[in-house]
Order: C-alpha cells, then sequence, then structure tokens
C-alpha cells in the first residue's frame, strides 16, 4: 500500500517545489488605471478609420502604442513624467 502511494506523494511534493520556487507575482492595475491610460493611448494614436480597429493606426505601429501604454501604466496614469519640459 505504501509503494502505491509513493508516487502520488512524489508528484505532490515536486509539484509543491515548483510552485514555491516561482518568481513573485506582478499586482493587477486596476480598471481604472486601465480605462485611462487605453484613452490616452487612443487619443495619441488615433485610429486610421474610426470604428475599424483593424485598419491600423494614423501614427505610430503597434510596438510604439504598447509601450506608450506601458509607460502610462508605469507611471500610474501621468505619461508626462520622467519627460523633460519643452
Amino acid at each position: 500500500m505504501l509503494a502505491n502511494m509513493k508516487s502520488p506523494l512524489m508528484l505532490l511534493a515536486v509539484t509543491c517545489l515548483a510552485v514555491g520556487a516561482l518568481p513573485g507575482h506582478a499586482s493587477a492595475i486596476t480598471a481604472e488605471l486601465a480605462r485611462k491610460c487605453s484613452a490616452l493611448t487612443t487619443k495619441q494614436f488615433p485610429p486610421r478609420e474610426p470604428g475599424n480597429p483593424a485598419a491600423g493606426s494614423a501614427k505610430g505601429a503597434g510596438r510604439a502604442q504598447h509601450g506608450y501604454f506601458d509607460k502610462c501604466v508605469a507611471n500610474n496614469g501621468n505619461v508626462d513624467a520622467g519627460t523633460p519640459p519643452k
């Protein structure tokens, strides 16, 4: 009987060790911050054809939009933070 339980217990032990070794989880952003950054990104990169997201952006590419959104989230919705004034 002990031999039959050894395999599942080893699997459980290895799984627990693997989960425990994972790096810390990133905290999720709030819905309010996501909406604000999405609106700012849309304002900064207007769509080529309004109402058709597949048409692409009139300014910038997808990487630029993603970077802008990430910068907005990192600065809690203040995309001008970290850029020197003109």
